[in-house]
């Protein structure tokens, strides 16, 4: 069961949605499903990710209506099997995604974060709180289903 909750930052007026939940697995397995290519497109989305700081990639969707399916990013951090940040910009969204890995018992604590949401993209941020759940219920089954 994944936790959804919002920070503010007066200072920059802009809201952080933030999601976290207990995998099961190993922060060696978890990190595997964040970091390599092709598990990622299992649970988030196409990519030509590569875990190297400076490194741009995008997400790439199917295209909808306003929207050509496509998330521009950039490798932000890289701390193997602790935290994980990139960039991510689409639809007028310029944010933040930091993943933060702490073992827990049983398992993984995973941390996710997309800070940098305007006042003005309350939609924006109602869709990432309703995505990043799903993709954590994705993510969730990969990891359940034999990665290494």
């Amino acid at each position: 069961m994944s936790i959804a909750t919002e920070k503010s930052n007066p200072a920059e007026g802009t809201r952080t949605l933030v999601i976290e939940r207990v995998f099961p697995h190993s922060p060696e397995k978890v990190w595997r499903a964040l970091t390599e290519s092709p598990l990622i497109a299992q649970w988030l989305m196409n990519n030509d990710f590569e875990p190297v700081a400076g490194r741009k990639f995008q997400f790439r969707a199917d295209p909808v209506p306003n929207w050509d399916g496509v998330i521009d990013c950039e490798v932000l951090i890289v701390e193997p099997l602790k935290q994980l940040s990139y960039s991510w910009s689409s639809l007028g969204l310029d944010s933040v995604v930091l993943f933060t890995l702490t073992p827990a018992e049983g398992g993984t604590h995973v941390r996710m974060e997309q800070s940098g949401f305007r006042p003005d993209q309350q939609q924006a941020y109602g869709g990432a709180k309703y995505g990043w759940q799903r993709f954590f219920d994705s993510l969730e089954r990969v990891l359940g289903g034999g990665v290494a």
